[in-house]
């Protein structure tokens, strides 16, 4: 059995433990302020007008064929809403996705869909050429773009509209909660991370500044904003353009909307190494696009200075405060569970809220510190460097 006390001397052990202590406070600090959070977002429901539904654009890049992807674009053709029109674009006019999105179209004549191609994108990110082009041929003033793996429920779009009854809104963006669309640990870690990790830091975001980002399964935004920043080719160089679209709306002076609707994430990542790679690189692409935030978040993690706690309480002779301590650090997520995942994302999963996220919280904190080990990340088959505010630059 590894022995911690003669490994290291005793006074390092007890400034370990006392590291620990300090992160186990801010930790439990963090905590108390996703309930409030979770209060203040519970009060600031919008006011519902069932006549407000102004005619919406949905604008749904597609690239491949991912999985279940017809069933999910199914739920965006079967809205509770009178006008909306569904543009898909994608590099190819033969992608897998386009050729879905034509399948799925066909079977709803009465909904208004067009295919657009780009041929080779002329940015970095494919994404944003689909967005600009739809932009120009859409129809109406509020454009709602969501991605591919997004599970939506009839109510969607009068959720959307809902946020713009406020004209000083300029955009709106949804929580989410993951779901396992494949099953295994790994998936359901990921999914987790999205119900409970994800969103408790949006939470106390909005709480504390506003929102001042976006959140890429769903934003939407007033036409008269993107043109105001430029269009969205103002997102071209990189990688979070959901983060960029949303801080852009803010600087302007438009307002940022949390909705109250929250959306399904399908996680289709079921294996380790490929979930490893996805996590670090999100960190990354956060640690540059909020930087002081992205510092500040490993306080927020409770589990890994609870293991530490407990290890060096070991070390010293205290196997009672060791057990309490770690279960201090377990119970303060419990909380974070109970009050993203479940009040608010309402996320069904109990193995998932009270099980696996606590690992999850150990695995966040390994996942960031991983984010600064290197500024590279591997996307869409290419490798970048991450610059100044989360702009890539292609490696050479």
């Amino acid at each position: 059995m590894f022995d911690l006390h003669a490994f290291l001397d005793a006074p390092i052990i007890f400034t370990l433990l006392g590291l620990a202590c300090v992160g186990l406070v801010t930790s439990t600090i963090f905590a108390g302020m996703v309930v409030a959070a979770t209060r203040h977002h519970v009060r600031t429901r919008e006011v519902d007008e069932p006549d407000f539904t102004p005619p919406l654009s949905l604008l749904k890049p597609v690239r491949g064929l991912e999985p279940q992807l017809e069933s999910l674009l199914t739920t965006f053709f079967q809205q509770d809403y009178p006008t909306y029109e569904i543009l898909f674009c994608a590099a190819d006019a033969d992608d897998p996705g386009l050729l879905a999105a034509r399948n799925v179209a066909a079977r709803f004549p009465q909904i208004p869909a067009r295919f657009l191609v780009t041929g080779e994108p002329k940015y970095i990110s494919p994404k944003v050429h689909s967005l600009e082009l739809m932009e120009a041929e859409a129809h109406h003033d509020i454009l709602v773009i969501s991605d591919s793996d997004v599970r939506v429920t009839p109510d969607y779009l009068r959720a959307v509209a809902r946020a713009f009854q406020d004209p000083k809104v300029g955009g709106m963006t949804c929580l989410y909660r993951g779901v396992p669309s494949q099953g295994g640990i790994w998936s359901r870690l990921d999914a987790v991370g999205m119900s409970v990790e994800m969103s408790a830091g949006v939470l106390v975001a909005n709480m504390i500044e506003g929102m001042q980002f976006a959140l890429g399964p769903t934003m939407a935004f007033r036409r008269e904003a993107i043109r105001q920043m430029g269009g969205f080719a103002v997102t071209a160089a990189y990688h979070s353009d959901d983060f960029v679209l949303g801080n852009e709306t803010y600087r302007l002076g438009w307002k940022v909307a949390l909705s109250h609707h929250v959306i399904d994430h399908m996680v289709t990542c079921a294996e380790m190494l490929p979930s490893l790679k996805r996590q670090i690189r999100w960190m990354k692409s956060t640690r540059f696009s909020r930087p002081k935030g992205h510092f500040g978040t490993a306080l927020t993690f409770g589990v890994p200075f609870g293991l530490l706690a407990f290890f060096t309480a070991l070390a010293v002779g205290h196997p009672v405060l060791a057990v309490s301590l770690l279960v201090w650090s377990i119970a303060t997520r419990w909380m974070i569970a109970w009050a993203a995942g479940s009040k608010i994302v309402h996320d069904p999963s109990l193995l998932g809220l009270y099980v696996l996220y606590p690992i999850r919280d150990a695995l966040g904190f390994c996942y960031w510190t991983a984010s600064y080990l290197s500024r590279s990340i591997l996307w869409r088959g290419r490798r970048y460097n991450l610059t100044a505010g989360g702009r890539l630059q292609a490696c050479e």
